[in-house]
């Protein structure tokens, strides 16, 4: 006998091994907070987030850890789960490396993967992984069913990466619920910025803007927020925060709730980062009405009004808005008459 018993509908598999920090790591507690219920939710999550998610009731979840032979497993086990009617969601921005039978779309927040962004900056380690990851996203590419960003300008970027073909790519920006617009009457952080220290985000730049107004004589107060990991960087900055007399602090990496009070005792985010496929904090930032210093570029325009703009590869550039925003901005050079140039050039010779 034929049985009638109606097929079991497709599910949305979702792959994230390595979101475990930064923005990414935000978007997957927002996803799992939305969860639809009824629905369950089949993953494979980074081990070193297990402690910091709160996940579904029902879940079927198998931990990713930082090691080859985990991620291997974990290739195997998702290629093995996939069945036609799935979808398998790539929520780490890159796409599995054995095929599956369920069709991949790709979450892609992470420009470093279209090799948009300089490495030179990267440690050696941190180069050679992302060439690695960057040949995986070019070689697989034609394998993606569609690709969901954040941003028209992340779009274009991938496009243009992508190649000649036309691929399908959604924008549909999503985000935790906006927060109330409510800040501290009196702030204890002059600029606050909420970034990891990965070399696009552009600390060293940002820090020797700071330089520059210490021997001008202004050193506005700043927060980071640089994780356990980001120790070379730490140490560099500390080692310029006591060379230049600085008011510059690494708070650590904090919880979501902690950042979000950060943002109300601050008077502005000063975001100097060279490329975002979205930029979270700018979000966060324009929601709670804080004011914010960030480079002239298509992303951050994408998703905010600055109120200073900035060239960021320019500590100078950096330097000139934060003035401009302390109503310190510096007076335009005045350029002499011929008549007085020449009295300077013959009164050397006197």
């Amino acid at each position: 006998m034929i049985s009638s018993a109606a097929p079991e509908p497709g599910r949305l598999l979702l792959y994230a091994p390595n979101v475990h920090t930064g923005g990414g790591f935000v978007l997957l507690q927002a996803l799992l907070a939305a969860w639809p219920a009824g629905r369950p939710l089949v993953a494979w999550l980074d081990e070193r987030a297990r402690e910091r998610l709160r996940l579904p009731n029902g879940s079927r979840v198998e931990w990713v850890r930082a090691s080859p032979l985990s991620r291997l497993r974990a290739e195997f086990s998702l290629a093995s789960t996939g069945r036609r009617e799935d979808r398998v969601l790539c929520f780490h921005g890159l796409p599995p490396l054995l095929r599956n039978a369920a069709p991949l779309l790709v979450f892609q927040q992470n420009r470093n993967y279209l090799g948009q962004v300089p490495l030179s900056g990267f440690a050696w380690r941190t180069r050679q992984r992302l060439r690695f990851e960057q040949g995986i996203s070019r070689l697989l590419r034609r394998r993606i069913a569609s690709y969901w960003v954040q941003t028209p300008s992340m779009a274009r970027a991938l496009q243009t990466w992508f190649g000649a073909d036309k691929a399908d790519i959604r924008i549909l920006p999503f985000v935790l619920p906006a927060e109330t617009k409510v800040l501290a009457s009196q702030a204890d952080w002059d600029f606050v910025y909420v970034a990891d220290g990965e070399a696009h985000k552009n600390h060293r730049g940002l820090v020797d803007a700071w330089i520059l107004l210490a021997g001008q004589g202004l050193r506005p107060s700043l927060a980071l927020t640089l994780s356990p990991r980001d120790a070379v960087l730490t140490a560099w900055i500390e080692q310029q925060v006591h060379e230049h007399g600085l008011q510059v602090r690494n708070l650590g990496l904090l919880p979501h709730r902690e950042v979000m009070a950060l943002y109300r005792h601050a008077k502005a985010l000063v975001f100097p980062s060279k490329g975002e496929s979205f930029g979270l904090p700018l979000i966060e930032a324009r929601d709670l009405g804080l004011p914010i210093l960030a480079g002239e570029l298509d992303y951050v325009r994408d998703i905010c009004e600055p109120v200073e703009t900035f060239d960021p590869y320019s500590a100078v550039s950096i330097a000139r808005a934060v003035r401009r925003f302390l109503n310190q901005a510096e007076a335009p050079l005045r350029p002499v008459s011929a008549a007085e140039f020449l009295q300077a050039l013959l009164g050397e010779m006197a």
